[in-house]
């Protein structure tokens, strides 16, 4: 079988799977169904491999091509066959509307009525209803993305107004995938909502997918498409279409926006059923690194073409690796909001930026409040500490709770992140709470009687019920004033944030995930961090709670001594707005992930080996430390042994397992590779499918019948209770010795801090070995954070505050911090500045420049405030060469050189 035919039979298949009758010529029928391939169909221009019949006439052709052929120089074959359709044979549109090309393992598609046809790669040939809908509309969703009528800007914001229209000129000009970055608490999901109004309205858009991190956070976005009302009919929007929040198996057929997780979506295109516990866990409270990939096949009930746009609100970064094929199975738009964007996720996105808008713009227009730091650090929090031999403390069943008195025969040490896991230190919480409590109305909110809405994040269940707890003690409250909602509490969680959103009491809610990103509660002020984040992504997100401007009247409805929130107060208890923050941490192979978020992967379709073995040896672990009891209540609970648990998903590791199965399916004494992995598939499938919210439950309850040890003897005390000047402190000292101890090794601090100043000729290469230098250990230092930390401790002598920094900003901090710079700027305004006092000396001169000269000059000033110096060879470079390059600049500038090397120490030495 030649390659070509392969591709043919992979091919057939496809078109069979997505509901196409294929015949070969000598049967041609063109109603043997509503769509029909017709293989090797004579054309004018020739045979066509494929030519496609919707409702008995044609519309388009195929073009099949042998696995590793690439398709994009096959379009204009493709073109040919569409053009060259004899007159004679029925047809709904000529030239042919609809083209694709495909080797069985890529397919690309165009539309020719397109305003600029594009070839695009699809999951798989769209189905004959799709086509037989697309050819009878007047014009196509693309032409229609051209002509969207002006936006209604009344009720929106300004960056609201610019995200939609950033948005709908990057989908006229056809850019398959774009980012809104908007800060949080400045209104994405309403900028969403009114960008799906206008795209289902003036577009047409058939369905819209809108993707959030866990349902509950479906059912806000849900109530905010509801009740969101509609800028020129005056309904709302739940007046007007349909739209459905994803909770079985089936798409809802007239639903214009469907609203779910990625684990129901990927659930869903397998034919698979989710636990629902499953959509309540936050994909950021999983360790998802070192997995495989999601994989999907073509589901014909969900077919490539049911959505047109898909919107990711706010997803785990995850989203765009591990379950990036769920996305690209679809035939549509894709726009993410993010508020704090990844590198992998501006990647993922094709570093299509539509909008920025950041929290210190927010801050600034002042649709977010701004926030202090304030530190309380405790020996035990710092420290850990020691329990000699003899004393009594408590053990803890971590279940039930239940307490026994033993003195201990061994003294017991522990380290700060054994606190709350293995080890309990009561006086540490109670420390903590008591020294908030005191500063609460003296240092926090001066002259407040009443206790400020508060957020306490903890480590987990346990943790926040023991915080809950001695906050009511602390604080002489009784059980409304402190309340925790987690999704293991008893009360109905969102009928908790509802009453902590809108009602005097709680005061204080403690949680560990379910309120860190999404949940809108306006009215908070506090939050107390008695947890560390390690991905600076989730704490932006985490942060963005209290971030939220509100009516001062509506704030004095639930805080009654309150003028107005001008900013919120981030209570750090354990220093992490200090740790290193990482949008990825490593997964070591079983020891780092808890027992439960092992479960919790499985559950939410986690096939890789790291996982599966880790579990296994779990389980085999565990099943050691049962007496017989439990192990006989475990199995009459579930049905199942924790031995038989194990061994089936040590079978689906075992290659042996594999290929066994495979030839007892195939009967074949060596099968193909295909088989053997369908059978490791399978394998992996029947070993995983148990694991459901009640057995992980009964799992969990025999992992944690371990016991806590509750120190109840040692004394906590506080070491520092303030605001985090100490940290900025550090990080200019900490600079200033890097730069005393590299001045004469590095070559950018050799330049700037001893060499006279007419030789201090920089080169990017410079900068750049300089800022790998610096973010080295032990100092980890970036231009951010010295920037931030100048701006702390001298105010009146940083300009230019602000996120972005550039790389040659390195150049203005070494200038500070030598003392050779009164005031910190950006190199760039520097060199604006510079190149300002040269423009008006050469004009003082009498030399003039022409329109076209000061559009070249101003292209070398930028690029050097980016790379700290030009060169003749650097003018073969964007943006000069599309100017026509270095032959342009030599005729704009006959002494080209001599100008660059002027420039170079004009504005840069």
């Amino acid at each position: 079988m030649t390659p070509e035919e392969k591709a043919r039979q992979a091919i057939d298949r496809q078109l069979e799977a997505a509901g196409w009758v294929v015949q070969d010529m000598e049967e041609f029928d063109r109603y043997a169904g509503l769509g029909v391939a017709v293989r090797e169909f004579p054309l004018l221009s020739g045979e066509a491999d494929y030519l496609l019949f919707v409702d008995g006439r044609a519309v388009g052709v195929l073009e099949a091509k042998p696995q590793g052929t690439t398709l994009s120089g096959v379009a204009e074959q493709t073109k040919k066959y569409l053009e060259g359709l004899p007159p004679h044979v029925a047809h709904h549109h000529s030239p042919l509307p609809f083209g694709y090309e495909s080797t069985g393992v890529e397919t690309y598609f165009l539309d020719r009525r397109d305003p600029e046809p594009r070839s695009r790669r699809v999951f798989s040939i769209h189905r004959p209803e799709t086509l037989l809908e697309w050819v009878r509309q007047p014009d196509t969703l693309r032409s229609r993305l051209q002509q969207m009528p002006p936006l209604d800007t009344a009720n929106l914001r300004d960056c609201q107004v610019e995200a939609v229209r950033g948005l709908e000129a990057s989908l006229a000009q056809n850019r398959p995938r774009a980012l809104i970055q908007m800060a949080t608490g400045s209104g994405k999901t309403f900028t969403a909502v009114t960008a799906c109004y206008r795209l289902i309205k003036f577009a047409g858009a058939k369905r819209i997918l809108f993707l959030v991190d866990r349902k509950n956070l479906g059912k806000q976005t849900l109530g905010e498409f509801q009740q969101y009302v509609t800028p020129d009919d005056g309904r709302k929007f739940g007046e007007l279409y349909n739209v459905q929040l994803l909770g079985g198996t089936r798409i809802d057929p007239v639903a214009k926006v469907t609203i779910g997780t990625i684990q129901r979506l990927y659930s869903m295109l397998r034919g698979e059923e989710l636990d629902e516990e499953a959509e309540e866990v936050s994909l950021n409270e999983l360790n998802l690194q070192n997995q495989r990939p999601k994989e999907v096949a073509y589901n014909p009930d969900i077919p490539p073409e049911t959505f047109d746009f898909i919107i990711t609100d706010e997803c785990h970064r995850s989203i765009y690796n591990l379950w990036r094929q769920v996305l690209e199975y679809f035939d549509g738009f894709l726009i993410g909001l993010t508020a704090t964007p990844s590198k992998q996720t501006l990647g993922f996105f094709n570093q299509n930026l539509v909008t920025e808008y950041s929290f210190d713009r927010a801050v600034a227009d002042n649709v977010n409040v701004d926030y202090d730091v304030y530190r309380i650090k405790t020996q035990v929090t710092e420290q850990g500490a020691r329990v000699e031999a003899g004393q009594y403390v408590d053990k803890r069943d971590k279940l039930s709770r239940s307490r026994r008195w033993e003195a201990l025969d061994d003294d017991l040490e522990y380290r700060p992140n054994e606190l709350d896991r293995s080890v309990v230190a009561t006086d540490q919480i109670r420390t903590v709470i008591r020294t908030f409590k005191e500063k609460l109305f003296t240092e926090l909110f001066p002259g407040r009687i009443h206790v400020p809405k508060t957020l306490i994040f903890a480590k987990d269940d346990s943790h926040a019920e023991d915080i809950v707890e001695i906050v009511r003690e602390e604080f002489g409250k009784g059980n409304e004033f402190c309340k925790k909602i987690t999704y293991r509490t008893t009360e109905d969680p969102e009928t908790l944030i509802k009453e902590f959103r809108n009602s005097y009491n709680p005061r204080i809610a403690v949680t560990v995930d379910m309120i860190s990103t999404g949940t809108d509660i306006k009215p908070l002020e506090c939050l107390l961090f008695m947890r560390d984040v390690k991905s600076q992504v989730y704490f932006e997100q985490m942060k963005g709670r209290a971030t939220r401007t509100i009516d001062p009247s509506d704030l004095r409805a639930v805080t009654p001594d309150a003028l107005g929130k001008t900013h919120f107060v981030l209570v750090d208890a354990v220093g992490v707005t200090e740790s290193d923050k990482t949008d990825s941490r490593p997964l070591e192979r079983s020891p780092s992930v808890p027992f439960k978020k092992l479960i919790e992967r499985v559950m939410v379709g986690d096939r890789s080996p790291d996982t599966l073995s880790s579990l296994a040896s779990r389980l085999s672990r565990l099943e050691r430390k049962l007496d017989p009891k439990s192990r006989q209540s475990f199995q009459e609970q579930t049905g199942h042994t924790l031995p038989d648990l194990a061994n089936r998903l040590l079978d689906a590791l075992d290659p042996d397992k594999a290929e066994a199965l495979a030839r007892a399916t195939t009967g074949q004494t060596e099968p193909p590779p295909e088989a053997i992995q369908q059978a490791r598939e399978t394998l992996t499938e029947a070993a995983c499918r148990p694991f459901n919210g009640k057995l992980k439950d009964a799992l969990v309850s025999l992992q944690q019948q371990a016991e806590q040890v509750i120190d109840t003897v040692t004394k906590d005390q506080v070491t520092y209770a303030g605001y985090d000047f100490e940290k900025a402190t550090r990080l200019v000292q900490s600079w200033r010795e890097f730069i005393e101890a590299n001045k004469d090794e590095l070559t950018a601090l050799q330049i700037l801090y001893s060499r006279p100043y007419a030789q201090r000729r920089l080169t990017f290469e410079a900068i750049q070995q300089l800022a790998q230098a610096v973010e080295r250990p032990p100092y980890h230092l970036t231009p951010e954070s010295l920037w931030n930390a100048y701006e702390r401790l001298e105010q009146g002598r940083v300009r230019g505050a602000g996120p972005k920094r550039l790389l040659t900003d390195l150049v203005a901090l070494v200038r500070f911090a030598t003392g050779q710079a009164e005031v910190l700027e950006p190199f760039a305004l520097t060199v604006e500045e510079r190149f300002k006092g040269w423009l008006e000396r050469q004009q003082a001169s009498g030399r003039q420049f022409t329109e076209e000269q000061m559009e070249w000059l101003t292209m070398i000033r930028d690029h050097i405030a980016a790379s700290a110096a030009i060169t003749v060879q650097d003018l073969e470079l964007s943006p000069f060469s599309q100017r026509g390059g270095q032959y342009r600049a030599v005729m704009l500038f006959p002494n080209v050189k001599q100008l660059l090397d002027e420039l170079n120490e004009v504005l840069a030495a």
